[in-house]
C-alpha cells in the first residue's frame, strides 16, 4: 500500500516514484541533513479523505428557523455553533419543519455566532420548535502529482512563515546535493569550503537565472553528513502519521512538499570561528553525526549537563531516548534524573516504547538503569539516577527530597506532564532557581513546545489557558441533553456508591473527632453525610449476596423511575413557563420513567455490574451467574411509589446557590441516636472502591455503560458504547507515537541553544503543529514583562536578596528587617507574608507587633505557619506589600531569605 524511502538517491526515488504512481502505490520520501529536513507524498491519481481535521462533529440546538430562500437557522444563545461557511450539516428532532428531518446533508453559510443559512425552506412546514443540527464530515477527493512532475512543479508548504522564502533553495539545493554525491561518490565534507562551493554552483545548474541565498545552500552542504536525533524524530514522527493517512483516508495530507531548517540552533557569534574543518570532523564516534553539525566543543558541554525530567510517559519516554542520542549528561559530570510517581497502564504502551506488557502496573522502572548502544563502554551510558515511589512526586512535600542543593545543581528541567497543577508548580521551581524548562505538550494530532529562558523570556505561568467548562449541576441532576452528561451522572454515582460512603464509614468507626468534624461541614452536607453512613450500617447493609442483588433492583428503581415520576409531577410534559413557552423545550428534554424488566440485557447488566460493586464494598463475595441473579430479581418486591408534594427541584444552578439550606436539627439528632457506636461494630470496615477504567473484569465501566445508557433513554439521548464512553468517562486524553515524536524533536533542538547560551531571543522558537490540518506553525517566545520601582527595572526573574544572618551570627529580628528595606531601597513594608502566613501587617494589634518586632524572622514563620522550618530549607520566600516616598502602594519583586 506504501513505500517510505530513506536516505535514497534522487534516481532511486525517481524510478520507485514512477513504479508507485502507476500502480496506485501510495510512496512517502524523507531525509535529514544535519539541522534540515525534508519530506515528500505522492498518495496517487485520487485520494478520498473522509474526515480531513479529526475533530468531533459539532452540534448544536436549534430555537427557531425561518421559511424562505435561504432559510435562516437560529442557535439556542447557551453556546456558539462553531460552524464555518461551507461546512455540511443534517438536522433531527425538529418539530413543524419535519422535512429538514428527512434532508440529505445542507451545506451552510455561517451569519454569526449563532446563525447560519440552508437552502431553500419555503415549500416546507412552519418551524415549531426543537431540534439538533450536527456538522457532517464530507469526504474530500485530492489528486497527487508524481514526484518526477512534482520535482518541476513543486507544491510546498510552509512550516515556518518567517521563513517563507526558504523551502524553494532548499527543494533546489537538495537536487545539488544528489548530484554531489552521484559525482563524486560522497556527501560534501562538514565545513569545507572547495565542497559548499561546489554545491553552490551545482544549484545555479538545478535553478539556472533563479536569485539564490547562497549562504543557506552552504550550511546545506556543510551539514550533508549531519544526523541528529531531533530532527530525525521531527520529520520521522510526520513521515510516519502521512503513512497513517496514505492507508486510513483519515486527516488530510501534506501537499506535497515540506522543507525544514533549524540554522537558529548554531553559534549566534563568530560561527566561522567556532566551527571549523577541524572541530567537525569525523572522530569515528557514535556523535559524529552530530559533531558534523556543532563540532566537538558543544559535544563535551552536552555530556556535562545535568538535567532533570519530570514525567516519564510519553513525551518523557521520547525525551529521554533523544537526550541518549545527543549524548546529554553522557560525561562524567552530566547526569539526567527522571521522576514519575505514576504506574503503568496497557493503553500507555502505543508510544510509551521504554515500557514493555510485563512493566504494566507497576511503578515507572527505571531505577539504577541507564542507557548505552551495545559498541560503547559502560561510562559512555548516561547514568540515569531516578527517584521513584513518591506518592506526589514533584508536589511541595518533596521539596526535601528535590531541596536547594539538587536544584542549584540543574543546569536545566525538562517537563514531561499530563496536568496543569504540575506544570505550573515545576514553572515557579525553574523562576524560583532561576533555571530553563522545557515544556511540552500533545492532544491527539496537536502538540506545543514552549521554551523557558532565565532572564530572557516569559515564563509557562505568565500566560494561561481558559478553565474548561464544567457542566452546571442542575444539568447533570435533572435535565441532561447530551451523553456527555449522562457519563459525568455515571461517574458521580460511581463515587456516590461505592466509594464515598464506604470511606465516611470507615472515619466514623475509626475517628473519634469524626461527628464533631461533620458537624462543622457547610450547608446541608452534615446531614447528607450522616444519612450516608445511617444507610450503609443500617438500612441499606447487606447481609448476603441475594441482600446485594435486592438493593442493586431497588436503586435501579429509584434512579430511572421513580426520581423521573417525581420530576414529571413537579413539570408536567405541558407545563408553560411565565413567559409562555414550553418548560420542556430548548435544552431541556422531557424524559420518561423505564420499567423494569429482568430480560432485557441492558437492565440486568445494571443489577450485575451494581450488585458485584456493592458486595464488594462489603466484602461479601458476588457472582457473574446471570441466570441466577435474574431469577433472584423475580422475588425482590419493590415498595410502589406514590409522586410526594412539596418536593422542591431546583431549575438552575443560580436558584440552588440562592436556594436557603436550613438543617433540620430534629432529624440530624435522630440520626446521631439511630446509628449504630463503633463499639457495636468490633472489626467492621467497610472497602473504598476506586475507579478503575482498564480493567474489563472489574464491574466499573460496566456499571457506567449501563448507568449512563439506561439515563440516556429515560431522556431519548442517543446512547454511547463501551469504547466511547471509556473515552468520555475514563477522561483518555487521545494521544499517538507520531505527534510525540515530532514535538519532543522540536524541543530537543531548543536544548541545543540552551547548553550553547544563545542570549537573542529571536533564536529560540515555541511551535504549534496540528499533523491533522496538516499545521506547523513557529513563533518568538514572548519577552518577561518589565516592572518598574523609583529607577530600578525588574522582571519576574528578579527578587531582593537578603542574608539573614547578621555579621554576629545572629539572625535579623523583623524590625531589622523593616529597617534595612527602608534604608537600603526607600520602601516601608505594609504587610509581609511567606506562603499563606501573614507575618506582618500595619493593621496588626499593637501587642502582636511588639511581640514580634524583636523575635528573628524564622522564629516569626514557624509560629505564624505552626511548622518548624526543616534543616534542609536554605532560603525563604517572602512577598511583600510596599508603600513608595509618597505613600503610594507600589509593585515590587519577592524576598530570597538566605539562612543556611
Amino acid at each position: 500500500q506504501v513505500v517510505v524511502l530513506t536516505d535514497s538517491p534522487l534516481e532511486e526515488q525517481l524510478w520507485v516514484g514512477d513504479f508507485c504512481h502507476s500502480r496506485g502505490i501510495k510512496l512517502v520520501v524523507a531525509d535529514t541533513r544535519g539541522l534540515f529536513g525534508q519530506l515528500f507524498c505522492d498518495f496517487g491519481e485520487e485520494l478520498v479523505v473522509t474526515d480531513p481535521n479529526g475533530e468531533q462533529p459539532l452540534s448544536a440546538m436549534v430555537s427557531m428557523v425561518t421559511k424562505g430562500c435561504p432559510g435562516e437557522v437560529t442557535c439556542l444563545d447557551e453556546a456558539r455553533h462553531g460552524f464555518e461557511s461551507g461546512d455540511f450539516v443534517t438536522f433531527t428532532e425538529v418539530e413543524g419543519m419535519e422535512e429538514l428531518n428527512r434532508c440529505g446533508p445542507l451545506q451552510i453559510r455561517v451569519l454569526g455566532p449563532y446563525t447560519f443559512s440552508i437552502g431553500d425552506t419555503s415549500g416546507f412546514g412552519d418551524y415549531v420548535r426543537g431540534g439538533i443540527v450536527t456538522q457532517v464530515k464530507m469526504p474530500k477527493h485530492i489528486r497527487f502529482k508524481r514526484l518526477r512532475e512534482s520535482l518541476a512543479e513543486p507544491e510546498m508548504m510552509v512550516t515556518d512563515f518567517g521563513k517563507a522564502e526558504r523551502p524553494p533553495m532548499m527543494h533546489w539545493g537538495w537536487q545539488a546535493l544528489h548530484r554531489f554525491i552521484r559525482q563524486h561518490g560522497r556527501p560534501p565534507r562538514p565545513r569545507h569550503q572547495g565542497d559548499a562551493a561546489e554545491v553552490v554552483a551545482l544549484t545555479h545548474q538545478v535553478a539556472p537565472g533563479a536569485s539564490l541565498d547562497e549562504d543557506l545552500l552552504r550550511e546545506l552542504a556543510y551539514q550533508a553528513t549531519g544526523d541528529l536525533a531531533p530532527v530525525n524524530a521531527f520529520i520521522g514522527g510526520l513521515a510516519a502519521q502521512e503513512v497513517m493517512k496514505a492507508v486510513s483516508g483519515k486527516f488530510t495530507p501534506i501537499t506535497q512538499w515540506l522543507y525544514f531548517d533549524a540554522l537558529e540552533c548554531l553559534p549566534e557569534e563568530s560561527k566561522e570561528m567556532v566551527l571549523t574543518e577541524e572541530k567537525c570532523r569525523p572522530r569515528n564516534s557514535r556523535y559524529d553525526g552530530q559533531i558534523a553539525v556543532f563540532g566537538e566543543d558543544l559535544q563535551a558541554k552536552l555530556g556535562a549537563q545535568k538535567y532533570f525530567v519530570v514525567g516519564a510517559g510519553a513525551i518523557g519516554c521520547e525525551l529521554l531516548k533523544n537526550f541518549a542520542m545527543v549524548g546529554l549528561g553522557c560525561g562524567p559530570e552530566g547526569s539526567v534524573t527522571v521522576t514519575d510517581m505514576d504506574t503503568i497502564e496497557k493503553s500507555n504502551l502505543n508510544r510509551q516504547f521504554l515500557f514493555r506488557p510485563w512493566d504494566v502496573a507497576v511503578v515507572i522502572p527505571f531505577l539504577s538503569e541507564s542507557y548505552s548502544s551495545s559498541q560503547d563502554p559502560p561510562e559512555k551510558a548516561i547514568p540515569i539516577c531516578t527517584l521513584k515511589n513518591f506518592p506526589n512526586a514533584i508536589e511541595h512535600t518533596l521539596q526535601r527530597v528535590y531541596d536547594d542543593d539538587f536544584f542549584e545543581g540543574l543546569d536545566g528541567v525538562a517537563n514531561a506532564l499530563d496536568n496543569v497543577d504540575a506544570r505550573l508548580y515545576m514553572d515557579r521551581r525553574c523562576v524560583y532557581y532561576r533555571k530553563a524548562l522545557l515544556e511540552s505538550g500533545t492532544l491527539g494530532t496537536k502538540g506545543n513546545v514552549q521554551v523557558v529562558i532565565p532572564f530572557l523570556s516569559e515564563s509557562y505561568s505568565s500566560s494561561q489557558d481558559p478553565p474548561e467548562k464544567a457542566i452546571p449541576i442542575c444539568t447533570l441532576k435533572n435535565f441532561p441533553n447530551a451523553i456527555e452528561h449522562t457519563l459525568q451522572w455515571a461517574r458521580d454515582e460511581f463515587e456516590g456508591l461505592f466509594k464515598q460512603p464506604a470511606e465516611n464509614v470507615n472515619q466514623y468507626l475509626t475517628d473519634p473527632r469524626f461527628m464533631e468534624r461533620t458537624l462543622r461541614l457547610a450547608g446541608t452536607q452534615p446531614l447528607e453525610v450522616l444519612e450516608a453512613v445511617h444507610r450503609s450500617l443500617a438500612t441499606e447493609r447487606p447481609h448476603g449476596w441475594p441482600d446485594c442483588v435486592a438493593w442493586a433492583c431497588r436503586h435501579w428503581h429509584r434512579q430511572y423511575s421513580n426520581n423521573i415520576r417525581q420530576l414529571l409531577h413537579n413539570f408536567p410534559p405541558g407545563q408553560k413557563t411565565n413567559s409562555g413557552t414550553l418548560f420542556w423545550s430548548g435544552p431541556k428534554r422531557c424524559p420518561h420513567p423505564l420499567v423494569f424488566d429482568p430480560d432485557n440485557p441492558l437492565h440486568l447488566d445494571y443489577v450485575m455490574a451494581a450488585a458485584n460493586l456493592f458486595a464488594q464494598s462489603y466484602g461479601i463475595e458476588g457472582s457473574r451467574d446471570r441466570a441466577a441473579v435474574a431469577e433472584l430479581l423475580r422475588h425482590v418486591e419493590v415498595p410502589p411509589f406514590v409522586p410526594k408534594a412539596g418536593v422542591r427541584i431546583h431549575v438552575s444552578d443560580q436558584e440552588l446557590q440562592s436556594a436557603s439550606t436550613t438543617l433540620d436539627d430534629g432529624r440530624l439528632e435522630e440520626l446521631k441516636a439511630s446509628l449504630p457506636s463503633p463499639e457495636e461494630l468490633p472489626g467492621f470496615r467497610m472497602y473504598p472502591i476506586e475507579f478503575e477504567k482498564d480493567d474489563d473484569t472489574n464491574f466499573h465501566m460496566d456499571f457506567i455503560v449501563a448507568a449512563s445508557n439506561l439515563r440516556a433513554e429515560n431522556y431519548d439521548i442517543p446512547p454511547a458504547d463501551r469504547h466511547k464512553s471509556k473515552l468520555i468517562a475514563g477522561k483518555i486524553i487521545p494521544a499517538i507515537a507520531t505527534t510525540t515524536a515530532a514535538v519532543v524533536g522540536l524541543a530537543c533542538l531548543e536544548l541545543y541553544k540552551l547548553v550553547q547560551g544563545h542570549r537573542r531571543l529571536s533564536s529560540y522558537k515555541n511551535a504549534f503543529l496540528n499533523l491533522a490540518l496538516p499545521f506547523v506553525g513557529f513563533s518568538e517566545p514572548l519577552p518577561c514583562p518589565r516592572n518598574k520601582y523609583y529607577d530600578v527595572e525588574w522582571t519576574l526573574w528578579d527578587r531582593f536578596e537578603v542574608q539573614g544572618l547578621q555579621p554576629d551570627g545572629q539572625e535579623m529580628t523583623l524590625r531589622q528587617f523593616l529597617a534595612y528595606f527602608k534604608k537600603e531601597h526607600r520602601l516601608e513594608i505594609t504587610m509581609l507574608s511567606q506562603g499563606v502566613s501573614m507575618l506582618y501587617s500595619f493593621f496588626m494589634p499593637a501587642a502582636k507587633l511588639r511581640e514580634r518586632h524583636d523575635q528573628p524572622m524564622t522564629e516569626i514563620v514557624a509560629r505564624a505557619s505552626k511548622k518548624k522550618v526543616g534543616r534542609h530549607v536554605k532560603a525563604l520566600v517572602f512577598e511583600l506589600c510596599c508603600n513608595d516616598d509618597t505613600d503610594a502602594d507600589i509593585e515590587v519583586p519577592y524576598v530570597r531569605y538566605t539562612i543556611r
